[in-house]
């Protein structure tokens, strides 16, 4: 697994042996942020990556300038990872890891994101709720981004917020736009 772009482009992350996390794949990953180079201004926003396991996400939006970025990993072997691989890359001023049961987080949670990015374990129970969780707890900030992260088991088409699908292999990205719905 590397870093597919921005200034740490190409710097390798290695997780340790049985890590017990899927990250998003390398090719699918370049195609997300090819995407959203188009729609974003990495420096300006905000982004809670949800079930952060290794963190591959955070890391890409930090490496394109994002200084705002909340990971949160309900593991706590992955959420260490997580800090040290951020620290050894110098991104801990960017990135803070909080070490909690996502669901649980929204609860808690009393700031507004630009962009929540969400790649939750593809067996978890009650993964084709995330959007509407997402949404009720009002998180995500007017015109926000929120992105899924889904195996092809599963179709968001007829959400209301749901504006497109982008499918990179296996993976399947489903975005959301926090409109008045």
């Amino acid at each position: 697994m590397r870093i597919v772009g921005g200034d740490l482009k190409g710097r390798a992350i290695m997780p340790p042996a049985g890590y017990q996390a899927r990250p998003t794949t390398d090719f699918a990953k370049e195609g997300l942020f090819n995407t959203l180079t188009n729609e974003l201004d990495f420096e300006e926003i905000s982004v809670l990556d949800l079930f952060s396991g290794t963190g591959s996400i955070s890391y890409e939006f930090a490496s394109r300038g994002c200084k705002d970025i909340i990971a949160v990993e309900m593991n706590p072997a992955n959420a260490s990872f997580i800090k040290k691989t951020a620290a050894a890359l110098k991104l801990n001023g960017s990135i803070q890891v909080v070490h909690h049961n996502v669901f649980d987080f929204f609860g808690i949670c009393t700031k507004k994101f630009d962009v929540i990015f969400a790649d939750p374990p593809y067996a978890i129970e009650g993964l084709d709720t995330i959007p509407d969780k997402v949404f009720s707890r009002e998180i995500l900030n007017e015109d926000g981004l929120l992105i899924l992260e889904h195996p092809a088991a599963y179709s968001f088409e007829a959400h209301p917020a749901f504006i497109k699908e982008r499918k990179y292999g296996n993976v399947h990205f489903s975005y959301f736009r926090n409109k008045k719905i």
